[in-house]
């Protein structure tokens, strides 16, 4: 008769080679030194609560605790081993050992039916029971199990087992002694798989347990279970390939060769989700490779690979690649095209100024600084530096400035003339009284604007000669070959006003009142004095006949006073319309004079009236002083048509 041999089924890696004693859990020695002292020394709680990340030996550890404390021949805390009550907890057969599913088993029902049998005896000498996944269990659940686990039969220990214990219930975690399970490094790691390619015979190559050990992430169960892969297939395939080439391509900043490598990864069947997420990972390695090498999962030659990649993109680069990332994994959720977020985030990566976010801004600035400074090529300008513009001497030297920061060449109308620095070579005041304050006058002149100091300059200063630009260039702001104003003459206007040289006096025409009332708002009255402003700007046009314009001002009294300034009027007006503009000072609302036409259109004008003196500071301490009171204000209408022509200076009713 031929013999028959039974065969046994074959048990996966993590199975086979789950620990049985304390001593053969890896990683956790503060765990394992804890309970090994406690069994030794009778010291062992009625309930634990095991945390952390799957893999890491909690419901093993759990076990190794059961068989030590229904083990018959224990030492120094270590289980036997090959006792019958070790042999059935090993098994899975021991009636001192119940192990219950929270996942599958979360109603109370479940646990009031495990509650009404803890008090039962079992043939060893305590009973365990083992909670799996108990953060898992309905608040009923936990409610039912409250008062069992804080006051249990004195031959009953609850483990309880989670891997999420910020979701246990507070009241079950403070009856119990909690300890954290941590994830194994990748020495711890890598020792482990070696010892069991050993034991279990494999012909596996260090690169496979490299690919383990990278891949399980800490967890031995996950290391276990890719090296039983890699063993099945007599092939180490790398499932992600191309990461290394994605990471080229941040480093070299070649968007196409990015692209090209997530095309061929989602061809391959990869999903744009899984390779972020792997695509971040690889990242962090890096990061950790740089500013935390002990914390990297990977050894060998291949951290020192990993090193070299990261500091090819850089740390700065790093870390906005992994936030990049991570928020293009968080809006691939909803999106109908998670591969265009992979794209556009990677895109972003290697070119910065397609983000205008912060942190690319500062990837593009730390770029520039450290480029070093452009270098221009033959036909490259640089711009000029910025200095202080020189000190001007007289009138004409300012101009002469203002008209060389125009560019020659083409026209530039719209173009801003920047202003200079006020260059004032008034002689010095007199000095005055000891204490005494500065008049309004004196104030004003200060903070007047940069055209009305040069023009109220020393008459001693000495014009320059016109300059003639190299091209010409009709109608620009400021001309280099304009005249230069005297000293003495009214204050002149801001180059951007003026738009082309004077008209000769004899081709410009008489203007209307409606030219007269515009221009006067518009320009005229911001040139005059402060105290020839103060007068006329309660006056109006009234007609403009016969080459003369007549000006209404409300009484006698304020036209007298207007009378001394009128001829700085004349020659704002004049400066203005390119001709003398003779000016009659009327009372508004008295018959106006009616002035007969000469009949001579083409006479020349009369001659132009000559310029007022350059601001006397008494005038403007006049002016400091000048007081309403001192006019005698005829009587107002407060009619509405006599309101409306008030808000609308320079407006006529028509009856």
């Amino acid at each position: 008769m031929a013999d028959v041999t039974e065969e046994v089924p074959y048990q996966s890696l993590y199975r086979r080679f789950r620990p049985s004693t304390f001593a053969e859990v890896k990683g956790q020695d503060h765990v394992v030194l804890a309970l090994r002292n406690a069994v030794r020394d009778g010291r062992v709680a009625h309930a634990y609560l095991f945390s952390g990340p799957r893999g890491t030996g909690k419901t093993s550890t759990a076990r190794i605790l059961a068989k030590a404390l229904n083990c018959t021949d224990l030492r120094d805390g270590e289980p036997c081993g090959v006792c019958a009550s070790c042999i059935e907890i090993t098994r899975g057969t021991s009636l001192d050992v119940h192990e219950l599913d929270a996942a599958s088993n979360n109603g109370v029902d479940a646990m009031r039916d495990l509650v009404s049998r803890a008090a039962l005896g079992s043939p060893g000498r305590q009973k365990v029971y083992i909670v799996d996944e108990v953060h898992m269990l309905s608040t009923a659940a936990s409610n039912a199990l409250l008062k069992t686990l804080e006051e249990p039969p004195a031959h009953v220990i609850f483990v309880l087992a989670t891997t999420d214990p910020q979701k246990v219930l507070p009241t079950i975690r403070s009856r119990t002694q909690h300890f954290e399970f941590r994830l194994l490094g990748p020495d711890t790691l890598s020792e482990l798989l070696s010892q069991v390619r050993q034991d279990a015979h494999l012909d596996v190559g260090d690169e496979a347990l490299d690919l383990a050990v990278r891949r399980g992430r800490g967890s031995a169960r996950d290391a276990l279970s890719i090296l039983d892969q890699v063993a099945a297939s007599d092939a180490v395939d790398d499932d992600l390939p191309e990461l290394d080439e994605v990471v080229e391509a941040l480093a070299e900043r070649d968007v196409q060769r990015a692209l090209v490598a997530v095309a061929n990864l989602t061809a391959a069947g990869f999903s744009p989700q899984q390779l972020t997420v792997d695509l971040v990972d690889h990242l962090r390695q890096g990061f950790l490779a740089l500013v935390a090498p002990d914390l990297v999962t990977v050894s060998g030659a291949e951290r020192d690979a990993l090193a070299a990649q990261a500091g090819r993109v850089g740390l700065a680069a790093l870390v906005r690649a992994m936030e990049d990332l991570g928020r293009a994994q968080v809006t691939m959720r909803d999106a109908p095209e998670p591969r265009v977020n992979l794209e556009v985030a990677l895109v972003r990566l290697v070119h910065p100024e397609a983000d205008d976010s912060p942190a690319a801004l500062l990837a593009r600035i730390e770029r520039l600084e450290s480029s070093g400074p452009p270098v221009h090529g033959p036909g490259e300008a640089t711009a000029p530096v910025a200095g202080p513009p020189p000190a001007a001497s007289s009138t004409g030297a300012a101009l002469a400035a203002r008209a060389a920061a125009v560019p020659t060449g083409r026209p530039t109308p719209a173009e801003p003339v920047p202003e200079e620095p006020a260059v004032s070579e008034e002689a010095p005041a007199a000095p005055g009284p000891t204490g005494a304050r500065p008049t309004l006058g004196a104030l004003r002149r200060r903070s007047a604007p940069a055209d009305l100091q040069v023009a109220g300059a020393s008459p001693t200063a000495t014009p320059s000669a016109p300059v003639a630009p190299e091209v010409p260039a009709p109608a620009t702001a400021v001309t280099a070959g304009a005249d230069v104003v005297p000293a003495t003459a009214a204050p002149v206007a801001h180059p951007s006003e003026v738009a082309a040289p004077s008209v000769p006096a004899d081709s410009a025409p008489f203007p209307s009142r409606d030219e007269l009332v515009q221009a006067w708002g518009d320009h005229v009255i911001g040139r005059l004095r402060p105290k020839a402003k103060a007068l006329f700007q309660a006056g109006r046009f009234v007609s403009a006949e016969g080459g003369r314009a007549q000006f209404g001002l409300p009484n006698d009294i304020h036209r007298n006073r207007c009378e001394a300034m009128r001829p700085e009027v004349e020659a704002a007006l004049a400066e203005q319309f390119g001709r003398p503009i003779p000016l009659v000072l009327v009372v508004d609302g008295a018959p106006v004079a009616h002035v007969e036409p000469t009949g001579d259109e083409d006479a020349p004008a009369p001659a132009r009236p000559a310029a007022p003196p350059a601001p006397d500071p008494e005038d403007e301490e006049d002016l400091a002083v000048f007081e309403a009171d001192d006019l005698q204000v005829a009587e107002i209408d407060n009619s509405a048509e006599a309101r409306l022509l008030q808000a609308f200076p320079g407006a006529e009713e028509v009856v």
